[in-house]
């Protein structure tokens, strides 16, 4: 039987991935959020603008990796920004 190699990178990001989920939920908690119109063209709560920042940055870091040479880290700064913006803006 094999088991899964957690490896100090992967350990880290399942680490930040389960805090946001609490921060935000104990946000939420806290102040219950209302849906409100962005740029995005629909209606969104925080937890929505999350989502779809944490999906947006599979897919940089997947366009990132399978289409060009430069660095990880710039998917990663790029995730980072993109989300930050849609959290605020979005």
């Amino acid at each position: 039987m094999e088991w899964m190699v957690w490896t100090q990178p992967t350990a880290i990001f399942f680490s930040v991935i389960a805090a946001l989920l609490l921060g935000m939920s104990a946000w939420e908690w806290v102040s219950p959020s209302v849906e409100r119109r962005g740029f995005l063209p629909l209606a969104t709560t925080r937890g929505d603008r999350l989502f779809i920042g944490l999906l947006s940055a599979a897919y940089i870091h997947l366009a990132v990796v399978g289409f060009t040479n430069i660095s990880i880290w710039f998917a990663l700064g790029a995730a980072v920004l993109w989300t930050l913006v849609l959290m605020r803006w979005g």
